[in-house]
């Protein structure tokens, strides 16, 4: 399994973001990765800064949300949704996108993708995808 470092994301979104401005051709996650920044604007900034992104620290304390956590919470859903996985993601989202635009959608799946990545961690257990799915399907329902 895939778990790179905090060095190596923050390398990867600023990388695949340098690409993205310069034209150069994107392959795999860059894509979605490149799409998902170009979406936030408020981390441009940051992203062409490679070094500065390195450096920065963002804690609970400060207030802020680490960017990088943000920009890959997008890039996890982005993957749930386009394999289906945990089952039944991608039609509750397709019902959210319906009644929203896509951006705001998505972060709807990011908080309760959030609240349970913390609810597992909290009691030790593994993430209860059944949940999750009901989450983001409740979300979407009119009543």
């Amino acid at each position: 399994m895939f778990n790179p470092s905090r060095e190596q994301v923050r390398q990867f979104f600023c990388e695949s973001w340098r690409k993205h401005l310069e034209r150069l051709p994107l392959a795999g996650a860059e894509i979605a990765a490149a799409d998902i920044a170009a979406r936030h604007p408020e981390y441009h900034a940051l992203l062409g800064d490679s070094a500065g992104a390195l450096e920065k620290e963002w804690t609970p304390e400060g207030g802020q949300m680490n960017p990088f956590l943000h920009l890959s919470l997008h890039l996890a859903i982005h993957e749930q949704v386009s394999v289906d996985q945990p089952a039944g993601i991608r039609a509750a989202f397709e019902t959210l996108r319906a009644r929203m635009d896509t951006h705001a959608a998505e972060h709807i799946l990011l908080e309760s993708l959030g609240e349970t990545i913390f609810a597992a961690q909290k009691t030790g257990s593994p993430m209860d995808a059944v949940a999750y799915v009901e989450k983001i399907r409740r979300a979407g329902s009119p009543f």
